[in-house]
């Protein structure tokens, strides 16, 4: 379905494109922006001062206690706050398609061509665009040189000597994840560029898919009657624009392998820094009608009009042999890498780089214990894999797009699915890679179960599935610095089932072996101003910890609020498991998981259950929606328990376990009456029962339970824990007013609407939308057969997104109607996939 504002919005991104020239093998589908094109909304951060009076009254205390935690973190400890409510990243409205396979760092490339976002260090981010990171392009014509030009819009006041300002009216950029293409028409040199970038994130590919390495084709086309030289320069300076570019002892060095009968060429950028060392590799393949030439070291301050002089005299450079001197203090240093072809009249050709970097060891913050990156596996520990690198990624970046093209396909070629959701299936994916992303090898000392072993209901210590396939951890958000947020998880697994099922069942392993630990510290707990400890027993964490502290070894690094407040990861837990044996049916992971999730739905029934079957205080808004608080059942977590009791009825059935079997049937016949009873009110559910003044506001994500039921194939007959007609009735009241009675339809879903039409604003975040609870809505809209209803929810959401609000690759966790958003580059728009789950003919 594609609407009229949508395809306005659309055009709206090309209007000042200029040209006519749509490169070559450029696809129809995706995500495209002129470079020229300037957003018009510029959106603010959410900050303190955008909380309204009446929630700032009740949040007096955790401000108190937050700032005195943030002034010690920051001030004493001298590091980041893994939530930083005083810092919250500005909206920049550059990026583009991330570069690099997945968990061993990205580096992004704007899609004005600049390279802007850095996460080299593992789930740290380093937000500086490197001005001389630049592809520049030479013309010659008889052996003169006719033009020559910086593929970037920009005019720095640094490298002077360098032709800036290229015309981005005659520019534009296009992403299709995990590739991207910029199309260049040279004003008056009847000559397009085609620059194609290409990772290898290949879904079920589990050695290419992590390997921290790009390419960049460029493609050429002479529409002149008569043959040129061109020649395409990369630049790169040795390091991310970060401080320890100048802490010196930083070197480069030219180099040659040959191998496999293919020889590739470039420069090696050693980054030589005390934590986390590294090498930047830009590489070039060496054949016969190529001409390969390098500038080993220069300085990427002043004029530099060498460089440009070099390049402009003959389309080559010097290629000085022998390294560079190492760096001095508060001196950086850059390379350049030319290649060079003949394009003859009326004829395309083509140039082809390779940009790699190799951190094989790293270290979190808390440098307690190395951890070794998955791709060392194929091309080793000691620091020199960058020339093996850049050869194999040029040598198979065919078979990885002929591998990408076959995956995408389907989709690509269903009639039936609007322009608008394919590019939001394929982009939004960027955030497996991007989102501090780390795959590692699992040490051979390592004990994932808690120390509780199979025999007496926990795990194997080292599970087949991480010894095979590693660990695998990501952030919350890119601001929101927490590794593998279980309830966030919750919606952003469809992707990882999906497309990389051993990483998500190795990620469930993890999470079930900390379930059985217990840590007695006490610790002070923001929200509440108690002490209490920091790891409950047969509780879900609700992480595995900051990468500015030690992840795996110190779970749950949230302190806002009490793990025990967090009912809902245990019940996300259980729906998860059965999930992905559904999807997967490995027959081993839902033995080894059945003693866990005993175990944590026990822990619920003997705190929480009351005699209707349903667990009191257990409101989604108790630990999302601050302030939005819960009295005995709520719409949201009570639909999740019930949704879990049936995923537990059918797990024992399936384990021939019958008393266990009754025993959740008993409750659930319970607690499914008492959930009616106490919270439907004849058109949908009752956002809480406790009769205060919202007890009756419209919760867009009411229906998660069923939801997660429909994705497992249950939810019908003997599984079924709500009545078909009540949930589709509820849905459509969601439609009407959360969706359609909100910013005229066009911005999703808000997350609570007040019956009579207008926003729940009781809470800092009911009046807010949440991208992936929408694409999640969507897919239960869809399920339901409300096909129509579920696109129009889900655009609204692309659209304000990618479209309106100048968001691409950063996709937030929440926006308002107006002004503000929170937390930029968040995990949660992942679950776009549970919509492509529905896709019945299509294998993912």
């Amino acid at each position: 379905m594609t609407t009229d504002w949508g395809e306005k919005s659309t055009a709206d991104l090309m209007n000042k494109y200029v040209s006519k020239e749509m490169g070559y093998g450029v696809p129809r589908e995706g995500w495209r922006i002129c470079l020229a094109h300037e957003f018009k909304e510029k959106r603010k951060p959410f900050q303190a001062k955008d909380v309204s009076l009446a929630n700032a009254w009740g949040h007096i205390g955790l401000g108190i206690r937050y700032l005195k935690w943030w002034y010690k973190k920051t001030q004493v400890e001298k590091k980041a706050p893994f939530i930083d409510m005083f810092r919250a990243q500005p909206l920049r409205q550059i990026y583009g398609a991330p570069l690099g396979g997945i968990g061993g760092g990205t580096i992004t490339r704007g899609w004005r061509g600049e390279f802007c976002r850095w996460q080299l260090n593992p789930g740290m981010y380093h937000y500086k665009t490197v001005i001389a990171n630049q592809f520049t392009v030479c013309l010659r014509r008889g052996g003169q040189t006719v033009y020559q030009q910086v593929l970037s819009v920009e005019h720095p006041p640094t490298l002077q000597g360098w032709n800036w300002g290229y015309c981005g009216e005659y520019a534009f950029y296009h992403a299709l994840y995990p590739r991207a293409w910029t199309v260049y028409d040279l004003p008056g040199q009847n000559v397009t560029l085609t620059c194609r970038q290409i990772s290898p994130v290949i879904p079920h590919d589990y050695q290419d898919s992590s390997l921290p390495v790009a390419v960049f084709v460029w493609d050429i086309e002479n529409k002149n009657d008569y043959d040129l030289d061109v020649s395409i320069m990369f630049t790169m300076v040795n390091g991310s624009g970060h401080k320890d570019d100048k802490s010196g002892g930083h070197w480069n060095e030219p180099f040659h392998l040959e191998k496999e009968g293919e020889a590739v060429s470039g420069v090696l950028l050693h980054h030589c820094t005390t934590v986390n060392p590294y090498t930047l590799c830009i590489a070039a393949r060496e054949q016969p009608d190529r001409e390969v030439s390098h500038q080993t070291a220069f300085s990427p301050r002043g004029t530099c009009s060498g460089l440009w002089s070099d390049l402009l005299t003959d389309g080559r450079l010097d290629s000085p042999t022998g390294s560079s001197p190492p760096t001095t203090k508060g001196e950086k240093v850059a390379a350049a890498l030319a290649v060079s072809c003949s394009v003859l009249a009326q004829s395309c050709n083509n140039l082809e780089f390779s940009l790699a970097w190799d951190m094989p060891k790293i270290t979190f913050g808390a440098r307690e214990r190395e951890h070794i990156r998955r791709y060392t596996r194929y091309f080793g520990t000691k620091g020199d894999a960058s020339p093996s690198l850049s050869h194999y990624a040029l040598k198979h970046y065919r078979q990885w797009e002929n591998s990408i093209e076959e995956w995408q396909r389907p989709v690509l070629q269903d009639s039936s699915l609007p322009f608008w959701y394919k590019s939001a299936l394929f982009n939004e994916l960027y955030y497996v890679v991007d989102g501090g992303t780390v795959w590692t090898e699992l040490p051979e000392d390592a004990d994932v179960s808690g120390g509780v072993r199979s025999k007496d209901g926990g795990l194997p210590a080292q599970p087949t599935v991480i010894k095979e396939y590693g660990r695998f951890a990501y952030l919350e958000g890119q601001e929101y610095r927490m590794y593998n947020t279980y309830d966030v998880h919750f919606y952003a697994s469809f992707a990882l089932i999906m497309l990389w099922p051993k990483l998500a069942l190795s990620m469930q392993y993890d999470i079930a072996g900390s379930v059985v630990q217990h840590d007695h510290t006490e610790r002070l707990h923001l929200m509440s101003g108690q002490y209490s400890p920091v790891k409950t027993k047969n509780v879900v964490p609700h992480d595995i910890g900051d990468p500015d502290d030690e992840p795996w070894e110190r779970v749950n690094a949230y302190l806002i609020h009490d793990t025990a407040d967090w009912k809902d990861l245990n019940l996300k837990f259980v729906l998860q498991v059965y999930r992905d044996f559904h999807l997967t049916q490995d027959s081993q992971y839902l033995k080894d998981m059945w003693p866990i999730c005993k175990a944590v739905m026990e822990s619920e029934m003997k705190f929480d259950l009351d005699e209707d079957g349903l667990i009191e205080n257990s409101g989604y808004a108790d630990q999302t929606y601050d302030g939005w608080t819960v009295t005995g059942p709520s719409a949201y977590c009570g639909g999740l328990w019930l949704a879990s009791l049936c995923v537990m009825c059918k797990m024992a059935r399936l384990l021939d376990q019958e008393e266990t079997y009754q025993c959740y049937r008993d409750v659930l016949d319970r607690g499914s009456t008492a959930f009616d009873k106490l919270l439907w009110n004849g058109k949908y559910y009752n956002y809480d029962s406790s009769g205060r003044h919202f007890s009756n506001s419209v919760m867009s994500d009411q229906c998660a339970g069923h939801w997660f039921l429909r994705a497992s194939g249950l939810g019908e007959g003997e599984y079924q824990a709500f009545p078909k007609e009540k949930i589709q009735s509820a849905l459509k009241s969601v439609f009407d007013l959360n969706v359609m009675s909100f910013a005229e339809g066009q911005m999703g879903a808000v997350n609570g609407m007040r019956p009579e039409g207008v926003p729940d604003h009781s809470s800092v975040q009911s009046d807010e939308v949440w991208i992936g609870v929408v694409y999640g809505l969507a897919a239960t809209m869809i399920h339901e057969g409300m096909r129509e209803e579920g696109m129009r929810t889900a655009e609204g959401c692309y659209r304000s997104v990618w479209e309106k609000l100048g968001m691409a690759f950063q996709t937030p966790e929440a926006y308002c109607e107006k002004g503000i958003f929170r937390s930029l580059a968040y995990m949660r728009p992942l679950s776009v996939w549970a919509m492509q789950l529905l896709s019945a003919s299509h294998d993912f």
